[in-house]
């Protein structure tokens, strides 16, 4: 008898794996088909980075490109993302809506982020996520909203909106607290205008591997290396599973249990950033280590295929929270402040999004001119 398909085994423990990459040719041929039904993948997200790749890179979206001009040829680049994007998450939402129909309404979700500009003004980020939300106008979407301060503000307002929202660049631990409490926030808020709370999922997307890199860095300099190097590669997942901590104390507690007697599905810890950057580190490492209920796991295609190759599926997750946090202890006592790391990874993460969102636009403006020009 064959061996079981480590991405279906990791149905069955209780995670859902999402994909995390999106093309429009993927849509037609056959490949999201498979991928649902026979990976049980749950669902799919994007970032700019990822359709500057699908739209830049290809042709696969040209023929749209000049359609919409010839209906509108002073249409900006921004507008003409919007619906090329807007295109893609719907189909993708159709392909998924069975695997969302047959879950508690927090699977078959696809994401689609609200451009990068806008991470630092709560108000834009609220007007732009409803008017996405609105445009697709499928249930099973979430619009994604960046979890710096004036996400935090952005998502309480659209969950009390009910719209779903999977939170992305979530780094620290304090972040996602702050991220948890608007969640219930919101929730309560909308509970208390007498509207219906159980069509609202939401995801934190906690991402791991890029704490690693930076963590391992300030590790590798350290003038105590008999104390430091032991800790390289491990502080990410300590991180990670201190947040699960967390989650497991909230929406167990009776400050939640109010929200779920009405309906309210909790908010699922998304591990995001599960592509090992360390080539010493295993190209599954980050998917193996953070296997456990109640949780989502968006990986790339490459990483996919690894885990499908060679995954184990063992609980992990589910290690004592007080070992990962003597873990940070250790890294907090060599004097090197995880709270800074994860603020700067945070910045970071906004201007690499937004550099990937200019380029995007250029791309876009580009073959608006070649196709004019034809």
């Amino acid at each position: 008898m064959p061996n079981k398909n480590p991405l279906v085994a990791a149905t069955e423990a209780g995670q859902s794996l999402w994909l995390d990459y999106i093309q429009r040719s993927m849509l037609s041929n056959g490949e999201l088909d498979s991928l649902i039904n026979e990976d049980q993948i749950k669902g799919i997200t994007s970032n700019p980075s990822i359709f500057e790749s699908a739209i830049a890179s290809t042709d696969e979206y040209d023929g749209q490109i000049a359609t919409l001009l010839g209906d509108a040829p002073d249409m900006t680049a921004e507008n003409i993302f919007k619906a090329l994007a807007i295109q893609d998450i719907k189909d993708a939402a159709d392909a998924f809506l069975p695997v969302y129909e047959k879950s508690r309404g927090d699977d078959g979700m696809v994401s689609l982020e609200v451009s990068p500009t806008l991470a630092h003004d709560a108000a834009a980020t609220v007007a732009e996520a409803k008017e996405l939300h609105a445009a697709i106008d499928k249930p099973n979407v979430m619009i994604k909203v960046p979890g710096t301060r004036a996400g935090v503000e952005a998502f309480e307002t659209l969950t009390a909106a009910g719209i779903s929202v999977n939170v992305t660049l979530l780094f620290s631990v304090q972040r996602y607290k702050e991220i948890v409490q608007a969640y219930i926030n919101g929730l309560s808020a909308r509970l208390e205008q007498s509207q219906d709370i159980s069509k609202i999922a939401s995801v934190a997307s906690f991402f791991v591997s890029r704490v690693d890199v930076a963590v391992d860095k300030a590790l590798s300099a350290h003038a105590d290396q008999a104390a430091a190097s032991p800790l390289m590669g491990d502080i990410a997942i300590a991180n990670a599973k201190v947040a699960y901590g967390h989650y497991q104390n909230i929406f167990n507690s009776s400050q939640f249990e109010k929200l779920s007697a009405a309906g309210a599905i909790p908010q699922r810890l998304l591990w995001a950033s599960t592509a090992t950057k360390n080539p010493e580190y295993s190209d599954v490492y980050y998917v193996e280590e953070l296997m456990g209920p109640d949780t989502v796991n968006t990986v790339p295609p490459k990483t996919m295929d690894a885990f499908r190759d060679h995954g184990t599926v063992e609980q992990r997750l589910l290690s004592p929270v007080a070992e990962s946090q003597q873990l940070l202890d250790q890294v907090a006592a060599l004097g090197i402040s995880l709270q800074d790391i994860t603020e700067q990874l945070e910045r970071e993460g906004v201007e690499s999004f937004s550099t990937a969102f200019d380029r995007l636009l250029q791309a876009i403006t580009d073959k608006c001119q070649t196709i004019k020009a034809a």
